[in-house]
């Protein structure tokens, strides 16, 4: 299994989710807001207020995949969220060691519950 994390911009999200939805073994992703610089210098802060806003918005996506598709994933999100610009984001990949989903079981087969 691998995690595929991904920085993009957040107006790549809505097209990014409808094809990654389209993909054959589509395991689900996890978004959440970030902001960040890179490390290229434009200008230098001059104020407090300047330093504390200098970051651009972004989104996070995680998603756990067999290693069968993971590259494939990799490639869609590449793809869908380049516009050839300087701040496109980033991607990169982890090998997860065990993944287990998480769902709610009720009754007396669930040990150390009740």
């Amino acid at each position: 299994m691998r995690e595929i994390l991904a920085i993009i911009r957040p107006q790549k999200l809505p097209r990014l989710r409808e094809v990654l939805r389209a993909l054959p073994g589509f395991p689900g992703m996890t978004v959440t807001k970030a902001a960040g610089c890179g490390a290229t210098v434009r200008h230098t802060p001059h104020s407090i207020k300047e330093v504390l806003t200098d970051f651009t918005e972004k989104v996070r996506i995680e998603i756990i995949a067999p290693d069968d598709i993971a590259d494939l994933l990799v490639d869609h999100i590449v793809q869908v969220a380049s516009t050839g610009q300087t701040g496109d984001g980033l991607v990169w990949v982890k090998d997860v060691q065990r993944a287990v989903f998480i769902r709610k079981t009720v009754g007396p087969e669930t040990p150390g519950v009740g």
